[in-house]
């Protein structure tokens, strides 16, 4: 789905997982995903446990996807934000481009109160994500930059 993966420094990533740990508190949330919509996990916080966090990632994004395909046949663009609400757990997914964030929350919490601290997340991380991309990296930062088209060929002959 994504044209080109996410590359976080690692300041950038402790950077938003400070916003996850922040919105987990706002929310009483239990546990708080950041996952591509691809279904690669970013980051998470919380009460994991013995949580299949990959397996998690991976269906959060086929959700959406999914959703996504009932969306455009009834004429939407995409559904921005899913509720699934169980007996003893809920989870609450919204959409910020090409990231999903995923709440999964309680008693101790609401939908209405994970609804609104996740909106105000969701702008916090796009507007995070946009510089991330926007981010030119120095050519001396990258672990390629003295690697030729010789040195290939001569490393495979």
């Amino acid at each position: 789905m994504a044209d080109t993966p996410i590359l976080l420094r690692e300041q950038q990533y402790h950077q938003i997982k400070a916003v996850l740990a922040r919105l987990r508190m706002d929310s009483a949330a239990k546990v708080v995903f950041l996952v591509d919509k691809d279904g690669q996990e970013i980051a998470s916080l919380g009460e994991v446990g013995n949580l299949d966090t990959t397996s998690l990632a991976s269906l959060t994004a086929g959700n959406v996807a999914a959703t996504g395909g009932m969306a455009q046949l009834i004429g939407e663009k995409e559904f921005p934000t899913l509720s699934h609400e169980g007996e003893r757990e809920s989870i609450h997914i919204s959409v910020i481009g090409r990231l999903l964030l995923v709440v999964m929350f309680d008693e101790r919490s609401s939908l209405g109160l994970v609804k609104l601290r996740s909106k105000q997340v969701s702008q916090q991380l796009q507007t995070m994500f946009d510089e991330i991309a926007n981010n030119e990296y120095d050519e001396l930062d990258s672990p390629f930059a003295g690697i030729t088209d010789e040195d290939i060929d001569s490393l495979f002959s």
